[in-house]
């Protein structure tokens, strides 16, 4: 097994995975502290991806875009949360499914109107669209590691507001009794809108970032959102710690078994067998590792703490 494989193959899963926590940071906390299922919340996602495409193309800076895509896609969670998500709080899960499915539908549309069916292609500046080489057969995409990087920065910065700010405090409690916090005097509207306008540019975030290397498309948010809940759902709904480490988890699980699967099961198969089936399984190997984890602890392996 080639080693400076395996060590790309590695740095793929923990972009991948790092890009999932940006998304699944912001849907934990809203499921766990609203007990609101957001469908929308990767329209988020694709939102960030084309505020950044969008002031990159008019400021020739890709760093700009980011800076001011973020408080873009910010605004547009927390109109989204203060005319339509506030007045579905109080219902039952199955119209927070449709009614967020709609959302999706207006998103997706509202997208094709603006900036038209095509994609949006986001140029890279040239200190990013570089290589690194650790090792003379090691060639690391540079801005990869800046993914990477940003990712464990966000991580960090949420740890500390989660754990040692009031907000954070405030945002534990939710997670853990909703009802005891209201009944303290706390704000829980204001609460709601920060979190779920702070989970939308977070999610913005994974989409200005992947965008350079996929492009900004309609409809990009529908296809991460269901790794996303998987992934919330392995990690236990209301904790950053636990999207986290399932995103990582994730992210490396889907990267090596696409990459080496079909190697492990020639050891039992014949080569065209394992070639024909290893795609097949590795598709479905998080959502084996879901099933587990809901078999053997079904709260997740990092729920938050309830008193």
């Amino acid at each position: 097994m080639d080693a400076s494989l395996v060590i790309t193959q590695l740095l793929n899963g923990m972009q991948l995975g790092v890009l999932l926590f940006l998304v699944c940071a912001g849907l934990t906390l809203v499921f766990g502290i609203m007990d609101f299922i957001n469908l929308a919340h990767g329209s988020f996602y694709m939102i960030g991806a084309y505020m950044c495409g969008t002031v990159t193309m008019i400021t020739d800076s890709f760093l700009i875009g980011v800076l001011l895509g973020i408080p873009l896609t910010l605004a547009v969670g927390y109109l989204t949360e203060l005319t339509v998500v506030r007045r579905l709080y109080q219902r039952d899960h199955l119209d927070h499914v449709l009614a967020t499915f709609g959302l999706i539908l207006i998103f997706d549309t509202g997208v094709h109107l603006i900036w038209g069916a095509g994609g949006m292609a986001i140029p890279l500046p040239q200190w990013l669209d570089s290589q690194i080489r650790p090792a003379e057969d090691i060639v690391i995409p540079t801005y990869r590691v800046a993914i990477i990087v940003v990712g464990l920065a966000v991580a960090g910065g949420l740890y500390y507001v989660v754990t040692k700010t009031r907000v954070g405090m405030l945002i534990r409690a939710g997670a853990s009794n909703r009802t005891m916090v209201e009944a303290l005097g706390v704000d829980i509207k204001k609460l709601f809108t920060l979190v779920f306008a702070a989970g939308a540019a977070i999610a913005g975030v994974a989409g200005m970032m992947i965008s350079p290397i996929t492009e900004a498309s309609i409809g990009m948010g529908n296809e991460i959102i269901i790794v996303a809940f998987v992934v919330i759902i392995i990690g236990g709904i209301g904790s950053i710690k636990g999207a986290f480490v399932g995103a990582l988890i994730v992210g490396l699980i889907d990267t090596l078994g696409r990459s080496y699967l079909d190697q492990f099961l020639k050891l039992f198969m014949g080569a065209e067998n394992a070639e024909t089936a290893a795609p097949a399984i590795s598709a479905m190997l998080v959502y084996i590792l879901m099933a587990i984890v809901l078999a053997v602890r079904p709260q997740g392996l990092f729920p938050p703490k309830v008193r």
